[in-house]
């Protein structure tokens, strides 16, 4: 599948005191961009929600290079680098001016949302993941 891209401007609550982004706010980034990743595909994740499905973070490695500050734009990437029956594996990067900021490997679970235990990928997002 081909990398996906999603535009994020930094605004004064994704910062601490010194006007530098708080490190947790970049997998809120990820998160977004993972999201948007799906609405590009024709899904949502209140979609899912209300088909009994959840895609939870099962596993995360994140490698912080370079902060992000005040006002910037930056960008954050999703790539799948493997899937299983019910597993996704996304290589995440927020970038700005194609510098890399924070990359991470973000492995995400599709559980079944009232037993919470993995259950296989519903029809329209295995088309989209073996389309």
């Amino acid at each position: 599948m081909s990398e996906y891209r999603f535009p994020v401007r930094v605004y004064i609550e994704d910062t601490d005191a010194g006007g530098i982004v708080y490190y947790v706010n970049y997998l809120k980034y990820m998160e977004r961009a993972r999201s948007e990743w799906l609405r590009h595909h024709g899904i949502t994740q209140r979609e899912l929600f209300e088909a009994g499905i959840q895609l939870v973070v099962h596993n995360l490695e994140c490698r912080y290079a370079k902060p992000a500050r005040l006002d910037d734009a930056l960008e954050v990437s999703a790539v799948i680098q493997s899937r299983g029956h019910c597993r996704l594996s996304f290589a995440q990067a927020v970038t700005r001016s194609g510098e890399p900021l924070c990359e991470a490997r973000v492995d995400i679970a599709c559980l079944d949302a009232v037993r919470l235990k993995p259950t296989p990928w519903p029809p329209a997002l295995a088309a989209v993941l073996n389309g």
